[in-house]
């Protein structure tokens, strides 16, 4: 082991608060991308097939808005800390291809 050098300190200190940052921050967009697929699953199982009214398409939109933002934003969070495979995150987190292809599309 190097001999521990007090120059070092701040720096070791410093890159220490970054990563419990971005791990931090990991985390709360993880949760936010949880959520946001949450509420859409929850419209479509209460809309099997979504009001096709003006309303029920608008709010639909909105939710899959809402959830390809928070995919988009955890998925570069992950890129950030180093995270580049996102196949699993797919799997994982069960986001549908709707989502995925909206990833990145602002209105």
């Amino acid at each position: 082991m190097p001999p521990f050098h007090r120059s070092r300190a701040p720096i070791d200190a410093l890159n220490y608060e970054i990563v419990q940052e971005q791990a931090a921050a990991l985390g709360r967009l993880g949760r936010g991308l949880e959520a946001a697929l949450k509420e859409l699953r929850e419209f479509d199982a209460a809309h099997p097939q979504w009001d096709a009214s003006c309303e029920g398409r608008q709010a639909r939109r909105m939710l899959l808005t809402a959830a390809s933002h928070a995919l988009w934003m955890f998925v570069v969070q992950r890129e950030a800390c180093g995270l580049r495979e996102s196949r699993s995150l797919m799997r994982d987190y069960g986001v549908p291809a709707e989502v995925q292809e909206r990833m990145g599309v602002f209105p």
